[in-house]
């Protein structure tokens, strides 16, 4: 078989949903993030990482270097942003396929949800790992369409792999794994409950496989578990560690899904309104016509998926305790918004008579579907927009900032320099207007860059073209606690610089300490 006769032959398996289903994310997924992929602009962890080998099996990923090799280690947005887009729309084609409608509105829908929804924003900010994570997110969905196609065994790999990238998108399949459970029962074929456990088997496989090796890859390398967002209690904490969070999951998940970082604004809340009420309705509509209530089994699915939901959705804050759970690790409730347009679809198109209720339910849901993906795309474009500005900010203050370190008498090349600080409040107040949008958009909210001295080093470095000698860590506390210091004015005073036993000093934090 010839290339020309291989690639005929994959075209002709490649459906029409399957085509809509891919062509509608990459479209919508360039439309959206475009401005994040044409423009170098950097968070605070971008600064330092324009060249990442990202080797980061400390922290359990032992798979994301292998991913974000293709686009090499260098940041070079358009690339990494081209092959996650890419990624996401493949992954658009399995949603498509295991959340089972060929309904082209709502495929469309299901897709650009896919790229529009926040936390991929939140993931271009941190654009240097993008295109691995998004690799991980399309392995945890390809696991769980293996194991509704019943390669539970191939299902369970593909997940320990998935997890070998980013542990958070364990949720993401978690949660598709309940809806194929629902599935699964309401065909009510013999030997459902057998098919039902393969879900569960395959999640059992995936995290001892990733267990296995992780733990073989830290021996080989000589590393241990990080602390960093508590990914060593995989060794440390016991099951009772894991439970005692289980109060705080529940509260977790009720607070999160009234948040900014789920609904961005009026507009978007109203369209949840409105999609929820019709999936609702439409849920209970399709239980009757298919007499579910009827049978035994339904009520007893309904309890479990209403305790399981919010379970599945924070097992992260189950698995490692001490995460900072921000919203880059919370695409799973996407699947809420996705789920809603579904099971309306397959309301209307299982009425034979279309109804007041069905076509009201139609327009309700499809309205309100693309009254949030618009309300997604000019939220994460409103952080965009706060990125870039804050990219600016930065500039013109560490121009100035390196103006009058150079310029300070007693400075030459090589002077240890100790910027001790990030931007004080009293001298440039915030004025980021931004917040009511971006506060849940970790990355992409917030006036500067500049969080550490390693902030300060990397900026004027990669973007300055300036290479300072910045002071060891105890000299800068030896003079953090000094009369000399605590007396000086912060930038841009007068005696905001100045050298203090042969370093030279910036004082960068409000003048008076809280």
């Amino acid at each position: 078989m010839t290339i020309n006769e291989a690639l005929k032959k994959v075209y002709g398996k490649i459906t029409g949903s399957d085509r809509i289903a891919f062509l509608s994310a990459f479209i919508c997924g360039l439309l959206i993030h475009i401005p994040a992929m044409i423009k170098d602009v950097p968070n605070h962890d971008g600064l330092s990482s324009m060249y990442f080998s990202q080797n980061m099996i400390t922290s359990g990923r032992w798979f994301l270097g292998v991913v974000c090799a293709p686009s090499s280690y260098f940041t070079v947005p358009w690339i990494i942003g081209l092959i996650g887009i890419f990624e996401l729309a493949v992954a658009a084609i399995f949603l498509v396929k295991i959340l089972d409608t060929d309904n082209p509105l709502v495929i469309f829908i299901v897709s650009a949800l896919l790229v529009s929804f926040p936390s991929l924003a939140s993931s271009f900010a941190y654009v240097y790992t993008l295109d691995g994570y998004m690799a991980g997110l399309l392995l945890a969905v390809l696991s769980v369409y293996m194991a509704k196609k019943d390669h539970f065994v191939i299902g369970g790999i593909l997940l320990a792999f998935s997890l070998g990238v980013y542990q958070a998108y364990l949720p993401f399949a978690m949660l598709l794994c309940i809806w194929c459970v629902w599935e699964t029962m309401m065909q009510n074929e013999k030997g459902s409950v057998k098919k039902c456990m393969e879900y569960v088997y395959m999640g059992m496989i995936g995290a001892v496989l990733y267990y296995v090796i992780l733990i073989v890859l830290l021996k080989v390398q000589g590393k241990v578990l990080d602390t960093y967002q508590g990914i060593d209690s995989l060794e440390h904490s016991g099951l009772s560690d894991r439970f005692s969070t289980l109060p705080g999951l529940y509260k977790d998940f009720v607070k999160f899904t009234f948040s900014k970082g789920f609904i961005t604004g009026d507009a978007c809340a109203a369209g949840v309104l409105v999609l929820g009420a019709a999936a609702v309705i439409s849920a209970v509509m399709l239980a009757v016509k298919n007499k579910l209530y009827k049978k035994a089994w339904f009520y007893w699915l309904v309890l479990l998926t209403a305790v399981l939901v919010p379970a599945c959705a924070n097992v992260v804050l189950m698995i490692t305790p001490g995460v900072k759970y921000h919203l880059i690790m919370r695409y799973q409730w996407v699947l809420f918004i996705m789920a809603g347009a579904v099971l309306c679809g397959k309301f209307v198109d299982s009425c034979e008579d279309k109804k007041k209720l069905p076509v009201l339910v139609s327009w309700l849901s499809v309205i309100s579907a693309f009254v949030i993906i618009f309300s997604y795309a000019v939220s994460v474009n409103i952080g965009y927009t706060n990125l870039q500005r804050r990219y600016e900010k930065t500039y013109g203050y560490c121009v100035r900032l390196l103006d009058r370190i150079e310029s300070t008498e007693g400075y030459y090349q090589g002077v240890p320099i100790a910027i001790i600080g990030v931007v004080g409040d009293d001298e440039y107040p915030p004025t980021d207007i931004t917040t009511p949008v971006t506060s849940e958009m970790i990355g992409l909210t917030g006036d500067h860059l500049l969080y550490t001295a390693d902030n300060y080093e990397a900026f004027m470095k990669n973007y300055l073209g300036a290479t300072l000698t910045f002071a060891s860590p105890e000299e800068v506390e030896k003079i953090y606690y000094s009369d000399e210091y605590i007396a000086m004015e912060s930038f841009p005073g007068k005696t905001s610089v100045k050298i203090i036993g042969g370093v030279l000093c910036v004082k960068t934090e409000d003048a008076v300490r809280d």
